[in-house]
């Protein structure tokens, strides 16, 4: 990619087999590049942001675009009272460079694993002992069918997407089990937390949007605060 943080190479739209499972990092790199910070990390919401444009099937060339933009925008000011200290002030601009990108909006077909087996499979051996050590029927079935996702793992990457799809819904289980047990006063307290970070991008979202991204955000929220480990390929890195 270009050193230039206002200029997106056309890389971005032909890597797309490399590019599917570092979604992450590429978006995390370069709105550190784009803001000029190289040692600024990303919150929580970020990544749950993140998460919800993956999930939407947003290119990450648009994402990269995006940020160029908002950040061109906001250099073109006469006034900077703050710097952007958030991925939220993107989304404006991430959803109008996506709809200037037609017949990308779908994944795209893996031509080759970004990864090998061995890693993939040190992957789903690593979250199904870490599940091992927690009690409860749900994380005990999840580390089953994840040791058996890893027996298997020849077969299972031939269809990366398939098994991303499969992972994703054991998560979906692992969230439900935790927020069964949580308190009502720690639940509210995330809620809370969600409620400040967002305030300053509300204006910037539609309601499915902002709704999207705050179940993405209480879903990481909880698993984080139960220390149980993220199983999606995206976070294989």
């Amino acid at each position: 990619m270009s050193e230039n943080p206002d200029a997106v190479t056309p890389e971005d739209d032909s890597d797309w087999p490399r590019n599917y499972f570092n979604y992450f990092t590429e978006i995390e790199e370069h709105f550190q590049r784009a803001r000029g910070t190289g040692l600024f990390l990303l919150s929580p919401l970020d990544w749950a942001l993140i998460e919800t444009w993956k999930n939407a099937g947003v290119p990450l060339a648009a994402v990269l675009k995006g940020i160029d933009e908002a950040f061109k925008k906001w250099r073109s000011r006469k006034v900077r009272r703050r710097l952007i200290n958030s991925l939220a002030y993107c989304t404006q601009a991430v959803l109008e460079a996506a709809q200037r990108l037609p017949g990308e909006g779908s994944a795209p077909v893996m031509t080759e694993a970004p990864f090998a087996a061995d890693e993939l499979r040190n992957h789903l051996g690593k979250a199904a002992e870490a599940l091992r050590e927690r009690s409860g029927r749900p994380f005990e079935e999840v580390a089953s069918a994840l040791e058996t996702l890893s027996a298997d793992i020849e077969n299972q990457m031939h269809d990366l997407e398939g098994l991303e799809r499969r992972l994703t819904a054991m998560e979906d289980k692992m969230v439900a089990a935790v927020r069964s047990v949580q308190r009502e006063e720690d639940l509210l307290l995330m809620r809370e937390k969600l409620d400040r970070d967002l305030k300053p991008y509300r204006s910037k979202m539609t309601a499915d949007q902002l709704a999207l991204l705050e179940h993405r955000y209480l879903d990481t929220a909880l698993l984080e605060r139960a220390r149980l480990p993220r199983i999606s390929l995206f976070y294989l890195h």
